[in-house]
C-alpha cells in the first residue's frame, strides 16, 4: 500500500492474491460534526482547474480516448467530469452523463445484493450451493467432482471455493454461446476444483456468476432486475443497465471501447457476465451506489451496519479481500475492474470520500488508483 490512508495501485487482483495472516475487521466512524457542518466543500473555480489539468495529464500520459470521474463527500457529490473522447470516430467527448462498462466494480453491487437477502432471512452465508441439500441442487444433479456439495455462499463471496481463477483458463471467457446454466454445467463436470473449499483465496468470476443464479433463485426475478429493483432504486441509479456485446449493441450515452491489442473489447458475451462484470454505469451512479454502503451515517445505507461490518471483513485466506470488497486496516474499502478495453475503480474510504473513475480502453501503466489519489488531494477541503 501507498500509505495507511490510500490504497495500492489499479492491480488490486494481483495484490490482494497474495493474501494476508488474518483477517481485517472494519471499523464505522460518524462523520465528525465539525466536518458535516462546513458543507460538501465543491472544489473552487481555480481547483477545478487544476483537477482538469491533472485528468488532461492523466489522459495524454497514456493516451487513454476518454475518462469519466465523480467525487462524492459525506455521502453527496462534490465533483463529476468527463474528459476526452467517448467516440473517436465521430469526436463525440465524454460528458459525465457516458456509461462505461464497470467490470468487476460489479462484485460489491452483487455482494449487497446477496446480502440483502440474507437480511430477509432469505438466505444464510454458510448455505450449500450445490448437492441435495444446495440451493442450486435440482438445477445441477449430476455432480461428479470432488468437494462441489462444499460449497457454501460465503465460500464464493470470498473467492475461497478452491477453484475457477480468473486466468488463462477463466470459465467465463470460454464457450462464448453457453448460456449461464449450460456453462455451469459444463464447468462443474469438467473444471474440477483445485482445492477444498475453504481453505484458500483464489479470485473467481465464475463464482460470482454461481452468485447470480443464486440471487435469481432465491430472490425469484432475473438478476438484473433484482438488483435494479432493490439496490439501484434506493441509490438514486437510473442511468445504470446491463451491457451488450458488440459494437451495435451499444446502449445509449455509452462510450466506444477500444483494444490495447490485448483482447477485443467486442469480443466477449458480457452479458453473460452479469453478476461479475456486465453492468455499464456512470461514475456518479456507481459512487451514489458506494454511499449508501459506506457504513456512515451521513446518508442512509441498504444494509444494516451489522451487515455491512460482515460484508467488508477479510478472511483467514486473505485478510485483504472481504465479501466482494478490497480492504485495508484504514479501513479503506474498493474494488477495481479491467477488461479488454475498460478499466475501473470504486473507493469508499474512512474519511468519509467515495469516488469512481472510468476509461474506454486498458493499458499496461494506467494507474487510476493512484490518478485518484492524485485527484482528491488536489482539493485540500476533502481532506483526503
Amino acid at each position: 500500500m501507498k500509505s495507511r490512508r490510500k490504497l495500492s495501485r489499479r492491480s488490486c487482483l494481483r495484490r490482494i492474491a497474495i493474501g494476508c495472516a488474518a483477517a481485517v475487521t472494519p471499523t464505522f466512524l460518524r462523520v465528525p460534526s465539525s466536518e458535516a457542518a462546513e458543507g460538501q466543500a465543491k472544489p473552487t473555480s481555480t481547483e477545478r482547474a487544476a483537477l482538469a489539468e491533472i485528468a488532461q495529464k492523466f489522459i495524454g500520459d497514456h493516451q487513454i480516448p476518454g475518462l469519466s470521474v465523480a467525487i462524492a463527500r459525506h455521502g453527496e457529490m462534490v465533483y463529476a467530469e468527463g474528459f476526452g473522447l467517448a467516440d473517436k470516430s465521430s469526436g463525440e467527448c465524454v460528458t459525465p452523463n457516458h456509461r462505461f462498462r464497470i467490470c468487476s466494480v460489479t462484485k460489491p453491487i452483487t455482494s449487497t445484493a446477496i446480502h440483502l437477502l440474507i437480511e430477509q432471512n432469505k438466505l444464510k452465508t454458510d448455505d450449500l450451493v450445490f448437492g441435495p441439500k444446495g440451493i442450486l441442487g435440482s438445477d445441477f444433479p449430476n455432480l461428479r467432482q470432488p468437494h462441489l456439495e462444499e460449497i457454501t455462499i460465503h465460500h464464493l463471496l470470498t473467492h475461497t471455493a478452491g477453484g475457477w481463477t480468473n486466468n488463462g483458463n477463466d470459465p467465463m471467457f470460454s464457450h462464448a454461446r453457453m448460456n449461464h446454466h449450460e456453462l455451469i454445467a459444463w464447468t462443474l463436470s469438467n473444471r474440477p476444483l483445485e482445492n477444498p473449499p475453504g481453505a484458500h483465496y483464489a479470485y473467481s468470476n465464475f463464482g460470482y456468476c454461481v452468485l447470480g443464479r443464486v440471487l435469481e433463485k432465491v430472490g425469484g426475478h432475473p438478476y438484473e432486475s433484482f438488483v435494479r429493483e432493490n439496490i439501484f432504486q434506493k441509490c438514486g441509479n437510473e442511468q445504470t443497465q446491463l451491457g451488450g456485446n458488440t459494437l451495435g449493441e451499444r446502449a445509449k450515452n455509452e462510450v466506444v471501447y477500444y483494444s490495447d491489442g490485448n483482447g477485443a473489447p467486442y469480443g466477449m458475451n458480457v452479458r453473460r457476465m452479469d453478476s461479475h462484470g456486465g453492468w455499464i454505469s456512470t461514475p456518479s451512479d456507481i459512487v451514489r451506489f458506494a454511499t449508501h454502503v459506506d457504513g456512515f451515517q451521513t446518508t442512509p445505507n441498504i444494509l444494516k451496519r451489522e451487515t455491512i461490518k460482515v460484508m467488508t471483513t477479510g478472511t483467514e485466506a486473505n485478510g485483504g479481500y472481504a465479501s466482494g470488497w478490497c480492504v485495508n486496516k484504514t479501513p479503506n474499502w474498493w474494488h477495481d475492474g479491467s477488461l479488454p478495453g475498460s478499466l475501473s475503480i470504486m473507493v469508499r474510504t474512512a474519511r468519509g470520500l467515495c469516488w469512481a473513475a472510468f476509461v474506454n480502453t486498458r493499458k499496461q501503466g494506467i494507474n487510476l488508483d493512484g490518478f485518484m489519489w492524485q485527484m482528491v488531494s488536489a482539493v485540500p477541503a476533502w481532506k483526503a
